[in-house]
């Protein structure tokens, strides 16, 4: 079981790829990415992991083919072998598989999830439950003995998604919510959500449940949760709040409020206060017209050493802070673990140091990350292996530690 830290640190993880000699790992694209990047910069430095990887399986969210040439140049296309699918939890979890190589990361435009997986049946129909064309885009259903038979105690969300079956008497397609259209080669290519449903780093999230979470704070009277993404591959959360009368909101109390009625990946990232939310002519969200979310800093403290001069410029340039100073803090400014490792590779360069992404998660402010740092500048390059003095009683590895506790 890997632990939190190293599943988000992408040089331990991929560091413990290769120990374990791990031949099959599924990860969302997201989180691939990051460890592409780790192997790139291990090859460059001239210590390329040795992997024992058969195949990886990417699902959860939306693949971009073009971001794996890098990989490809590097790996080739069996080495390991990659694979995109798509899942849903009512068929816990896989729909359909396409195997991918380098000429089709190259050239495709869209998330290829290829055809349906034995056992089951994918149909793209339109809004009369009719099959769409051949690159018309329509909405995703599924058929097949896998296909759960509803949501327990839930008979009003149940039969808005568990629809009868036209093609085939007695059965029934499950209504995804997800868009796709079938390609020339006979692949779907996912294209988005229909619903209010969005997907981030893999976790499928309702919007309203959010909404409501925000509004059962007694001081916000309005609220419009969006999903922005303002840098490029960085989607995060926002909460757009408008206070109730007479009272003011402090976003570090309801940002409390809310992570006490949701899971971690469900709290927004940022709370913007605003008088009104803007509305469109139709009286509908105006989502051009929400302001991009202002970091809260804290009070400014300005570097004093050369490695806190450092830090707080990494952390200015990779968040887009026009300044940042001892006390400000990498997650409160809104990093996340997704840009962390940016952070971590970009201070190991300044520095020629070794940076992993644990020490920012565990040492997060300008001021505790340069004092941890402090301490290897300069040691970035790793230190030959010499021969040691043979203790006289020889430690047990971690396994042999194992074995002897469960003993």
């Amino acid at each position: 079981v890997v632990d939190y830290v190293t599943s988000r640190s992408p040089e331990q993880f991929l560091e413990l790829l290769a120990a374990e000699r791990v031949t099959v790992l599924n990860q969302t694209p997201s989180a691939f990415y990051q460890l592409a990047e780790a192997d790139r910069l291990a090859s460059e430095s001239g210590r390329a992991a040795e992997l024992s990887l058969r195949w990886v399986v990417f699902g959860g969210e939306a693949l971009e083919l073009r971001r794996l040439s890098d990989w490809y140049g590097r790996r080739g296309d069996f080495a390991p072998t990659l694979v995109n699918m798509y899942g849903i939890t009512e068929t816990t979890v896989h729909v359909s598989h396409r195997v991918l190589d380098a000429a089709l990361a190259a050239d495709a435009s869209a998330s290829v999830v290829g055809q349906a997986i034995s056992g089951l049946q994918v149909f793209v129909l339109d809004t009369r439950l009719a099959p769409v064309p051949v690159g018309v885009a329509g909405e995703m259903y599924v058929s097949g003995v896998q296909l759960a038979r509803g949501y327990l105690g839930q008979a009003g969300l149940t039969s808005t998604r568990f629809v009868a079956n036209p093609f085939n008497a007695g059965e029934v397609l499950y209504r995804t919510g997800d868009v796709a259209a079938w390609n020339s080669a006979g692949d779907l290519e996912y294209l988005g959500r229909a619903d209010d449903q969005v997907k981030i780093r893999g976790f499928r999230i309702e919007i309203g449940e959010i909404e409501s979470a925000v509004l059962a704070d007694v001081s916000v009277a309005q609220t419009a949760v969006v999903v922005r993404e303002d840098s490029p591959g960085d989607q995060r959360l926002v909460a757009y709040v408008v206070p109730a009368a007479g009272v003011s909101v402090s976003v570090d109390d309801l940002r409390v409020s809310v992570g006490s009625l949701l899971p971690e990946y469900m709290v927004p990232s940022a709370f913007v206060v605003l008088d009104s939310i803007p509305l469109t002519v139709n009286g509908k969200l105006d989502r051009r017209a929400l302001p991009v979310p202002s970091l809260q800093v804290a009070v400014f403290r300005a570097p004093t050493s050369v490695v806190e001069e450092v830090v707080a410029q990494t952390f200015a340039d990779v968040l887009g802070v026009e300044r940042v100073g001892l006390d400000d803090d990498f997650f409160v400014l809104g990093g996340n673990s997704l840009i962390a490792t940016q952070v971590t590779s970009r201070l190991g360069q300044a520095l020629d140091a070794s940076v992993s992404v644990r020490e920012l998660f565990e040492a997060s402010t300008v001021e505790a990350l340069a004092a941890r740092l402090g301490s290897h500048v300069g040691g970035g390059s790793r230190a030959a292996l010499t021969a040691q003095v043979r203790p006289v009683r020889v430690p047990l590895s971690l396994a042999q530690q194992r074995m002897w506790f469960l003993n």
